[in-house]
């Protein structure tokens, strides 16, 4: 059997967060899955057929104004044709996101995307990694340094290009791609079981 399909559907203003996308790749692939990569500001039909094949979608945008950028909420809102045959019903979801300041109401962008899993009827998946740099024998390069669980969280100066997202930011992007592959994984195989009882 092939490893699951992990799509991550994501949206860059000016490429900060499409490193993390990148970064999410790598995670799922080196944990077995198979990966598709949407830029949702420019999703084709066959993209949107991919999301529908997916056996997880994670979900990533900037936070700009305290929540996702206007261009991944048209993603969103077109989305709402899945809502209404519940088509992405029991896949998993995460969600990650950068913003130039460090706590930069990240929250709210992460709590919309799981939000939004939800109304699909998806099933979230959480960070799963302890908080860094937050003791004085820590450090900023700790994985997960800004201390987020309900997906990953970065930073980024909003006068730097994408060259400086942080690399402690790109590995916490990279475990929630492992993440996610695995526990599809292991969706995928009851799914298998229970079908074969």
């Amino acid at each position: 059997m092939n490893g699951p399909l992990v799509a991550i559907a994501f949206h860059s203003g000016y490429g900060h967060t499409a490193v993390l996308a990148d970064a999410v790749v790598r995670g799922a692939q080196e944990a077995g899955a198979e990966t598709a990569l949407i830029a949702v500001d420019t999703i084709t039909d066959e993209q949107w057929a991919q999301l529908d094949a997916a056996d997880a979608i994670i979900f990533g945008a900037p936070t700009y104004m305290g929540t996702a950028s206007a261009a991944f909420h048209t993603f969103a809102e077109a989305s709402s044709k899945r809502w209404y045959t519940q088509s992405w019903t029991d896949k998993l979801a995460a969600g990650f996101t950068n913003s130039g300041a460090k706590n930069g109401d990240k929250s709210s962008t992460l709590s919309y995307f799981a939000t939004m899993a939800s109304q699909h009827g998806m099933h979230w998946v959480s960070l799963g990694l302890q908080p860094g740099w937050n003791t004085t024998t820590a450090s900023e390069n700790d994985a997960n340094r800004l201390g987020y669980f309900l997906g990953a969280g970065a930073q980024t100066p909003i006068d730097a290009g994408p060259e400086a997202v942080h690399k402690s930011d790109i590995l916490t992007a990279e475990h929630l791609g492992a993440r996610v592959a695995r526990q599809a994984t292991l969706f995928r195989a009851g799914r298998t079981a229970v079908a074969a009882a």
